[in-house]
């Protein structure tokens, strides 16, 4: 469906008028020529019947023939009575109805006039007002009220104009409130890596006091705090290390080397990443592969997305059991499902699990809560989703690379 701009309809009204204009014109003239045309012939008529009762030697066919003659007439016998041929109607009736049809004639190229006239100073009115509008709009938006409703279902330029700047609006409002939310969130956050910070900070601080404040320490309690100020430290750098890393997603300056990978390769190293956790667990990881599944990737972000994901399954698995991962494939995406046999979730962790900082009922106490939201922010990246499900036994993580 074509757009009828102020423009075209203009146009269609010019167009419109001009030919009701000439229609009208037509009727006019019609009408005035046959009035001329009667007025003449009921005269001509007179002079006939006249000529042929005073002067019965001339026939009727005679007058007829001699009115519809093309021989130019040479004297002008109406001379003396003050009529020119070429200028004077004889037939007074004739003038009296030429001058009322020149003034309706005059009448009505005055109106058609004044019509155009009129349509044009309502065209420039309706774009004056228009533009009025818009610029009151930019005007408001420059002054940060997003709060700006444009209902014009017309289709000119100017009202498609308006629902640009509305649409401009809607989204910078959009922005303002991100902008708002994201305040608050990176209010939250700095809150959340404050507390993360600060608990291996003070348990630092209260260990270092304690050995400065005695010098005489037993050895072995000394070794104890030593040991667990590096285990604190390494806490600290590998809560920075992933800060680091979600604020490079966050910027997006991250680049990504995507190239085709093996899912099963990806899968493997994760695994021996975590393998020394789980042979302190005793947990065996059974793997059903499919062949040759392969996906276009950044590898090493891959694998850490993965190591992430079964890391948790590790921790929150009992000892002695197992976890089980899968990968397959079909026409739209290529999937591995990695599931574990632990104490599962509710409802309400599910809902959350993704979130940073977020720290389930049965997390260890050196979960900082921010692995899986990373691995969520790596997949998604990668036209992939991540999903979660809670099982009668344990929980299943459903991840999907889609091909299209």
């Amino acid at each position: 469906m074509k757009y009828r701009t102020d423009l075209k309809k203009l146009l269609l009204t010019a167009i419109t008028i001009g030919l009701l204009s000439m229609v009208l014109f037509v009727f006019i003239n019609v009408r005035e020529y046959r009035s001329y045309t009667k007025n003449y012939n009921e005269r001509i008529n007179a002079i006939v019947q006249l000529i042929t009762e005073k002067y019965p030697d001339i026939t009727k066919t005679e007058i007829v023939a001699t009115i519809n003659s093309s021989d130019n007439v040479t004297d002008n016998v109406l001379r003396e009575y003050g009529f020119d041929l070429e200028k004077d109607d004889i037939v007074t009736k004739n003038v009296i109805n030429h001058k009322k049809f020149l003034i309706l004639n005059t009448s009505i190229l005055l109106i058609i006039y004044l019509s155009f006239i009129i349509v044009l100073f309502m065209y420039d009115l309706k774009k004056s007002r228009q533009i009025r509008l818009i610029t009151k709009y930019i005007g408001e938006i420059n002054r940060k009220n997003y709060d700006l409703k444009i209902d014009d279902m017309s289709e000119d330029e100017l009202s498609i104009l308006k629902t640009e700047v509305y649409k401009t609006t809607v989204m910078l409002r959009e922005i303002a409130d991100n902008s708002v939310n994201d305040k608050v969130e990176l209010k939250k956050s700095i809150e959340d890596i404050s507390h993360q910070i600060k608990t291996p900070l003070t348990s630092i601080i209260i260990m270092l006091e304690n050995i400065i404040d005695d010098p005489d320490m037993e050895a072995d309690i000394r070794e104890d705090f030593l040991r667990d100020i590096k285990k604190q430290a390494a806490n600290i750098n590998s809560l920075v290390q992933v800060l680091l890393k979600l604020s490079k997603f966050d910027a997006n300056t991250v680049d990504f080397m995507n190239k085709e990978c093996g899912l099963a390769d990806i899968a493997n190293e994760a695994i021996n990443n975590v393998s020394v956790l789980c042979d302190i667990k005793n947990i065996e990881i059974h793997r059903q592969y499919e062949e040759d599944v392969k996906i276009s990737c950044d590898y090493m972000w891959q694998v850490e997305a993965l190591t992430n994901i079964i890391k948790n399954c590790v921790e929150h698995s009992d000892n002695d059991s197992s976890i089980d991962i899968s990968i397959d494939s079909n026409n739209v995406y290529s999937q591995i499902k990695i599931r574990d046999y632990g104490m599962g979730m509710s409802k309400e962790e599910v809902d959350h699990v993704f979130e940073r900082f977020y720290r389930g009922k049965n997390s260890s106490a050196d979960s900082i809560g921010i692995g899986l939201a990373l691995s969520k922010t790596i997949i998604e990246k990668s036209n992939g989703t991540i999903d979660v499900n809670t099982l009668d036994k344990g929980c299943m993580f459903v991840i999907k690379y889609y091909k299209i």
